[in-house]
């Protein structure tokens, strides 16, 4: 299992090899692009979640972006940056996943510096991109932890990494010690519950072997809203286990579109924004 995934990083490697030589000695990487270091800000999401919990402590009505996969679509990214900005009442944003196409550090620093930029704070979720090469261990340093949580106006937002496929199915993803570790803390502290992820069930990168265990933990925090993904490079709104449970599939920074919810005492709502 382990080969296999050797050999999967070793192809995209190849291919973007021919994507880069292109463009002359001048505009090529001056390290290796799978060489893990990089100057600026780190831990983001730690820093952005404090940032969040204390913007959003005593707010009963959340107003947050879902969006991903903004992998090599610098442009649009930038576009979408700055349409977001124009947004009014904008808590945070979410990420979900597949920062890069490749995995390689230039591509993560890039994007980062682009998301910069925004007016509120935002985190980002790994993406089955992300893990490629040395892009976990990049994505480790820049943003935390693959699987991490946060609350925001007593709702409990837990973001997974459910890239089953890129570990070879070798490691426990979904992590359900974590999610059995999120079901035991904080209580009291929030009343509802999203979950937001890269790969959602069904998906090819999910591990579908475990979808109904999976379920079982999402149906035992108190009541769930809504799950959100990425990944699929297409909108779909879908209730997979027939639960009432709504998973949120974000289109691709390239379709220039991006969701907003809002999340009121008694309900949510989310509308679909062009750009």
């Amino acid at each position: 299992m382990v080969k296999n995934r050797i050999l999967r990083s070793f192809f995209v490697f190849a291919l973007f090899l021919l994507t880069i030589l292109p463009m002359g000695c001048g505009d090529a990487f001056d390290v290796h692009p799978y060489y893990v270091d990089f100057s600026g800000d780190r831990n983001l999401n730690h820093l952005n979640l404090e940032k969040i919990q204390v913007a959003c402590k005593d707010k009963d009505t959340l107003r947050f972006v879902v969006m991903g996969d903004t992998q090599g679509w610098y442009d649009d990214t930038k576009d979408l940056v700055d349409d977001i900005n124009r947004q009014e009442r904008i808590d945070f944003v979410i990420h979900g996943g597949d920062f890069t196409n490749y995995g390689a550090t230039r591509e993560f620093v890039r994007q980062r510096d682009i998301f910069l930029n925004l007016k509120m704070p935002f985190v980002g979720i790994i993406g089955n991109h992300d893990c490629l090469g040395t892009g976990i261990e990049v994505y480790k340093q820049m943003f935390g932890e693959t699987n991490f949580s946060f609350i925001a106006g007593r709702v409990k937002f837990i973001c997974l990494n459910t890239n089953a496929l890129e570990y070879d199915f070798d490691q426990a993803i979904p992590d359900f010690d974590f999610l059995e570790s999120q079901l035991h803390k904080d209580k009291g502290a929030y009343d509802r519950t999203v979950f937001c992820m890269h790969a959602r069930p069904f998906s090819e990168q999910f591990n579908n072997n475990v979808v109904n265990t999976f379920n079982y933990f999402v149906e035992t925090f108190p009541h769930v809203l809504f799950c959100t993904a990425g990944h699929e490079h297409r909108f779909e709104a879908a209730d997979l286990f027939a639960n009432g449970v709504v998973y949120y599939v974000s289109d691709s920074v390239n379709s220039r579109s991006y969701i907003i919810f809002t999340v009121t005492p008694s309900n949510y709502t989310y509308e679909i924004v062009y750009f």
